[in-house]
């Protein structure tokens, strides 16, 4: 049988993540070794606008689920609908990004669809036939293959293994899928309350500017870090060590126990390169370290490595930047 695949657009505060975008890449995939079409679905209390920019990326269709208890991410509500349109859709892989909401969210689809469930994968294969997942454990030291052997693939895709697809321009049929919550009175969403601020977004951002342990305490982490951040347009991230001293909040962590970034442009700044730290950046495109250690681990992955004193380093790179 020929695969349908169905990615689950990502939304925030009413925009569309970049992470719906490699999601899409890792269907195209799906597609070229099983055959068959995907679809994207979109759950909005407004998902028209959401629908013609995601029409144009290739899909057999682009399927809109419209209410107002959609306006806010909830698991449940979302569940619901999603299983609700994968069983009505017919699919045969659901998928979307092992972002914190598709992380909150694909657990229970598969248990709703009694499905066999995929996480963060990052990488698909054909093996004799079948469609095999592979996924990072142990900081990254051991690859494992995965089969799913039900019906229903339920994948959590690591988006910064995947490149962001590009849109086709051929017009996807936009098809509504009716819907409204079974029990609307068991949870509601009541407030969102993101930190960070004026700053990109850790997982969304090109430019990171990452801080570690040799920054001493939480005012020099500050200090050092933030004009360079600024003069760069970067998000802030922090090494679990930085985390764990009380340089920087427990959400700008980047690492094992963090985030997983894949930033354009990622500098670490007196960070000396843990196994638990290289698995949440080592995939950046370039990497930018200063360390006064020479022998710090970090510049085995640096593509541009400078061994000095970040206190004195970091603010003439901040002047010359202006």
């Amino acid at each position: 049988t020929m695969a349908n695949v169905l990615v689950i657009a990502e939304t925030y505060e009413g925009q569309l993540r970049n992470a719906t975008y490699n999601s899409v890449s890792f269907a195209r995939q799906i597609v070229d070794i099983e055959g068959g079409s995907y679809s994207i679905a979109v759950l909005s209390d407004a998902p028209a606008e959401h629908a013609s920019t995601l029409a144009t990326y290739g899909g057999a269709k682009v399927f809109t689920v419209s209410h107002e208890s959609l306006a806010h991410y909830a698991a449940d509500t979302w569940s619901d609908a999603v299983a609700g349109l994968a069983k009505s859709a017919g699919a045969s892989h659901v998928v979307m990004s092992s972002s914190t909401q598709g992380k909150d969210l694909m657990p229970r689809v598969a248990s709703q669809l009694d499905a066999g469930m995929a996480a963060d994968i990052i990488s698909v294969h054909a093996d004799g036939g079948e469609t095999r997942y592979k996924r990072p454990m142990w900081a990254g030291n051991i690859i494992a293959t995965v089969a799913v052997d039900t019906p229903v693939h339920v994948v959590t895709v690591r988006s910064t293994d995947f490149d962001e697809a590009a849109a086709v321009g051929a017009s996807s049929e936009v098809q509504p899928f009716d819907w409204s919550p079974a029990d609307s009175g068991r949870t509601q969403f009541s407030a969102f309350n993101a930190s960070g601020g004026e700053r990109p977004d850790l997982g969304e951002a090109k430019i990171v500017v990452s801080g570690g342990r040799g920054l001493k305490d939480e005012e020099n982490f500050w200090s050092v870090v933030t004009p360079l951040a600024d003069s760069l347009g970067a998000a802030i991230g922090a090494t679990r060590a930085a985390v764990d001293s009380g340089f920087a909040p427990n959400d700008l962590q980047i690492g094992q126990t963090g985030r997983v970034v894949a930033p354009d442009l990622y500098f670490a700044v007196a960070i000396s390169g843990a196994i638990q730290h290289l698995a949440g950046m080592k995939n950046s495109k370039c990497i930018v370290a200063i360390n006064k250690d020479p022998d710090a681990p970090i510049f085995q992955v640096a593509d541009y490595g400078l061994v000095a004193d970040a206190f004195k380093t970091v603010p003439e790179l901040v002047d010359k930047l202006g």
